[in-house]
């Protein structure tokens, strides 16, 4: 099987297992990932199986929709590869990037996996997080979870831990100062960083907007 075959086998196998999924981490999600990872590949030195593959499988299951489980959507991707006789370090490395690319991961200390395909993956990732759709997806699972929109009385947590992050029951316009508004300054890529600047610059009109609308 060649890439090009791999990859649409790949993204049948995505679309099959995301069918049900919540709106904002569903195939359209990973559609975007992976053309933004397309995007950002242009401009750097990487192995561009390994990007494709880990934009398509990193979201496979979202530990959010299983229990917290970190462990699930490595274990399928490593799976669903493994089936296509994909070699092992490449296997390897991709299931390494979803393990590790995640925001709340990087709220751990420690000495962590690090790679330039990883780095590309997760600005593509983080920039499908804010601007416009960014802001489409956070109120989309805040209304999953039935949070409230905004509460003057609950502060955000500016020093959350891993654990913390995972067990947030915050409003959503929370979510903005505990992660959106941080990862414009995580971008890895001059790429990355140039997109995040625009959809950074939405964010803080919108936030703008919603508190004059909230206290006229």
């Amino acid at each position: 099987m060649n890439s090009l075959e791999l990859i649409e086998e790949t993204i049948s196998f995505v679309k099959k297992e995301l069918q049900n999924a919540e709106g904002g981490h569903d195939w359209f999600h990973i559609e975007r990932v992976f053309n933004t990872t397309k995007l950002i590949s242009k401009h750097e030195e990487v192995d561009t199986l390994t990007v494709q593959l880990s934009a398509l499988l990193h979201d496979i299951a979202d530990p959010k929709f299983h229990n917290g489980d970190e462990g699930v959507g490595p274990k399928m991707a490593e799976d669903f590869l493994s089936s296509q006789k994909v070699n092992p370090e490449t296997i390897d490395h991709v299931v390494n990037i979803i393990k590790h690319m995640s925001f709340k991961n990087s709220l751990e200390a420690g000495e962590k996996f690090n790679s330039k395909e990883l780095q590309v993956v997760q600005d593509a990732d983080r920039l499908d997080a804010i601007g416009a759709i960014g802001i489409a997806r956070a109120f989309n699972y805040g209304g999953f979870k039935n949070r409230e929109l905004y509460n003057p009385t609950i502060p955000p947590n500016l020093n959350m831990t891993k654990e913390g992050y995972k067990k947030s029951q915050a409003p959503t316009i929370n979510h903005f100062y505990e992660k959106l508004l941080l990862l414009k300054d995580k971008m890895n890529t001059q790429t990355g960083k140039r997109l995040a600047e625009e959809r950074h610059k939405f964010m803080l009109d919108y936030l703008e907007q919603f508190y004059k609308e909230w206290n006229t």
